[in-house]
């Protein structure tokens, strides 16, 4: 048995524009550290998942810089979706070619564009989530403790206990309003990080079982013929394709600081603040501002007498908002222009 890791790494350019473009979305910046986050991701694997099974599930207009980022990745596990499908599809395909590979492969799903704040304890709750996988023949999610009332997230209420530390999954819920997501916290409900594990026997069986819009394209896939099945399989999240409907669906909780840096705001959080309270990257300049989110890539940033504010230089705009509406920004960037929207 071999275990691979399938790093999802897409992405439409939206979440940190101006900064992130359609050319460069947000893994491929380094929003958390020195590195980009996808950088990070890989890196993080080492000692937890060989390099030669590492599979990277990334798009045709970003495949070229994600070779850039990843010169070690062996060409052959570069997976470049035709088209953009969602998550259920393209780890319906990263498990197809890990078995391709090796029959009784075990695969580890993640995005490429979270923050961890402890690589160790990342690696051994990715290694007890395909524990947990191989030894019940399960799908596993890794469920993370919170540690604020989050609107913006979904939540795991575990269910029974298992052997290996884990727990049944009693039911998902998605994106609660803030009064029950605090309801959820008190009641022991975890985040869902996105962190999956499954055999790929497991997975496929569970394809067929209750993945319907995946389960009739799986044969395209395993004969090879990717463009036939990206061009006829329905888009759907593997949340909803697999976790959601399956009744084999365990969690373990990861003992990992964790945030999936979905906004300017999340940067607070993540990154060092001044003693104001502002994040402050490139040459900005500020007086009497409090927890502000300050970026600039282009020349001088100055803020004066404001609290709470975002404010971007990068590729020849000025994004300024507020830390709160900061989640908006995908809705904002759909109004604007087509050359305001994609800039460079």
């Amino acid at each position: 048995m071999s275990r691979w890791a399938a790093v999802l790494a897409g992405g439409a350019g939206t979440r940190f524009w101006p900064l992130s473009t359609g050319d460069v979305p947000k893994q491929m910046l380094p929003l958390v550290g020195r590195a980009p986050l996808l950088v990070q991701t890989v890196a993080r694997l080492e000692g937890l998942i060989a390099p030669g099974q590492v599979l990277i599930v990334t798009g045709e207009r970003l495949a070229a810089r994600t070779r850039r980022l990843l010169p070690g990745l062996p060409v052959e596990n570069l997976l470049i979706e035709p088209r953009a499908a969602s998550t259920g599809p393209a780890l319906a395909w990263a498990t197809a070619v890990a078995a391709g590979r090796d029959p009784s492969a075990s695969v580890l799903a993640m995005h490429a564009d979270w923050f961890v704040g402890d690589d160790d304890a990342f690696r051994a709750s990715g290694a007890q989530a395909l524990e947990v996988a191989e030894r019940h023949d399960v799908l596993v999610t890794v469920g993370v403790v919170p540690t604020r009332v989050e609107v913006g997230y979904g939540y795991i209420i575990p269910g029974d206990p298992m052997n290996g530390g884990a727990r049944r999954v009693a039911r998902f819920v998605e994106k609660p309003d803030a009064g029950r997501a605090a309801g959820l916290i008190q009641a022991g409900a975890l985040w869902n990080s996105g962190l999956f594990a499954w055999t790929a026997a497991r997975f496929f069986a569970e394809t067929d079982a209750v993945a319907t819009e995946i389960a009739p394209h799986v044969a395209a896939l395993r004969r090879g013929d990717v463009a036939g099945f990206f061009r006829e399989v329905t888009p759907i999240a593997v949340d909803l394709s697999h976790f959601e409907r399956s009744r084999r669906v365990a969690v373990v909780s990861g003992q990992f600081p964790w945030d999936d840096v979905g906004t300017w705001g999340a940067l607070a959080r993540v990154r060092p603040r001044d003693r104001d309270g502002n994040v402050v990257v490139g040459e900005v300049a500020t007086r009497e501002a409090t927890g502000c989110v300050l970026w600039s890539e282009e020349g001088p940033v100055v803020v004066d007498g404001v609290q709470g504010l975002v404010v971007v230089r990068a590729h020849g705009i000025t994004l300024v908002t507020t830390v709160e509406r900061a989640q908006f920004l995908k809705t904002l960037i759909e109004s604007l222009p087509a050359h305001v929207r994609e800039p460079g």
